[in-house]
């Protein structure tokens, strides 16, 4: 996942940057994530009791049962292992941002909240180079 490029990441710029403390920390999730990572997690429940429990909730809403209901009650053990996993994922999707930022001194360099992807390691390498280049040239021109 994102935490395992944001290791490699880390560890790739220390070797070549020794010089550079790196700190992380995971960004929670929006409110609305958060909201649709507890339904998700909630409905994995219920649909597994539903499921083993063989109750028909089609039947108590006054709608036509699907055939995908009546398959799951023919299916249990698989149904169970598809709404777990499914519901899962979705749960996963909606509470892991994997988002991380970049910053030199306080001052950010890339950041994945507002550019939307993660890039590869020479993208990180070039403007960390550019960014080090910029700082000894203000060291020098104040000195």
């Amino acid at each position: 996942g994102y935490s395992k490029v944001y290791q490699e990441y880390s560890r790739a710029i220390t070797q070549l940057y020794p010089d550079i403390r790196i700190q992380g920390e995971n960004y929670p999730p929006t409110p609305f994530n958060r909201f649709m990572g507890s339904l998700f997690s909630y409905l994995k429940i219920l649909s597994i009791l539903l499921i083993i429990s063989g109750q028909n909730p089609f039947i108590l809403l006054g709608l036509v049962t699907p055939r995908a209901w009546t398959w799951s009650q023919e299916n249990k053990i698989f149904s169970c292992l598809m709404a777990y996993f499914l519901c899962n994922m979705m749960e996963t999707h909606f509470l892991s941002t994997g988002a991380f930022e970049i910053s030199l001194n306080d001052v950010p360099l890339w950041s994945k909240l507002q550019s939307g992807y993660v890039p590869n390691i020479q993208e990180i390498f070039r403007i960390l180079d550019s960014q080090l280049k910029i700082n000894q040239a203000d060291q020098i021109s104040f000195s």
